[in-house]
């Protein structure tokens, strides 16, 4: 039977000192980051981060969530 991990992901924009903006996508789980210029790019280029990382470090499987419910982020807008 096939096991279905889930990561949680945290995608920021970020800006480079030209100006020029792009994302960036972290692992909370694995400690693991990787980022593109849309957050539909960082996506794929984290889950493709965390497969080759897993590949190579199958134990820290258990870092992720087997829960059938993953863990929801959301943004708040704070006033001041």
């Amino acid at each position: 039977m096939e096991m279905k991990y889930h990561a949680d992901i945290v995608i920021n924009k970020e800006k480079l000192s030209t100006g020029k903006s792009f994302f960036v996508a972290h692992c909370v789980n694995l400690g693991i980051a990787s980022q593109g210029s849309s957050t539909d790019e960082a996506l794929e280029n984290i889950k493709e981060a965390i497969e080759l990382y897993l590949e190579e470090q199958e134990e820290d499987y258990e870092k992720l969530s087997l829960s059938k419910d993953p863990s929801i982020f959301s943004i708040i807008k704070i006033k001041k």
